[in-house]
């Protein structure tokens, strides 16, 4: 019997075909997030984000009902000088018309996702996205959430939705996908791994 391999999961992640999405990466959000560190989760996603416009990747910001959550956190708007942010009012980042246009408008087929919550906001568009026949990937790193309970919930609905999931530097790593490249410093740099810095520092003899 002939055994079909489903490509997609085979297809790898490039800066020609990825789009990153940071939903809902709010002050009030980050208050109740227990499932990881907050300074490493601020530290996770900065990276991410930093990452992705060294390597040219578009990246759109929403937040929801921030006169109930707050703005987005500091660190993350300063990372991204100059970034719109699609403030909505629906669960589903999706639900918002101009959320769901600034997707199609970029025109990329992988999805790379984080935001709080992992089970809600990072996941609830995710599955989105697989059902709209795209590849979504979600940093679970450069997400949060408000307990394991809800960060275990959130990862197996995502999995058995066909939600890959991964952890940021990965993500960014694999569309580098050449050390040889002249921005790989600054990705590397950008991603911010203190084993990384060391590796490169040896390297240099210093």
């Amino acid at each position: 019997m002939e055994t079909k391999i489903h490509a997609r999961f085979y297809e790898r992640l490039t800066t020609d075909n990825a789009a990153l999405l940071l939903i809902d990466h709010q002050i009030g959000l980050y208050t109740g997030v227990r499932d990881i560190d907050v300074g490493q989760l601020k530290h996770n996603v900065v990276g991410l984000a930093k990452a992705a416009k060294v390597l040219n990747v578009p990246v759109i910001v929403t937040a929801t009902s921030p006169e109930m959550w707050g703005p987005v956190i500091l660190e993350l708007t300063e990372a991204l000088p100059g970034i719109s942010i699609i403030n909505r009012t629906t669960v589903n980042t999706f639900d918002e018309p101009r959320f769901a246009k600034a997707v199609e408008a970029i025109g990329r087929k992988k999805l790379i996702i984080a935001g709080i919550s992992l089970e809600v906001c990072a996941a609830f568009p995710a599955i989105t996205a697989v059902g709209k026949g795209l590849d979504a990937y979600v940093a679970v790193d450069a997400s949060g959430t408000f307990s394991e309970t809800k960060r275990q919930g959130g990862l197996l609905r995502m999995l058995q939705a066909g939600v890959i999931v991964s952890d940021y530097a990965t993500l960014m790593v694999e569309m580098l996908k050449d050390n040889a490249r002249p921005e790989a410093g600054e990705v590397y740099g950008a991603i911010d791994m203190a084993w990384a810095k060391l590796v490169g520092q040896m390297s240099q003899g210093k």
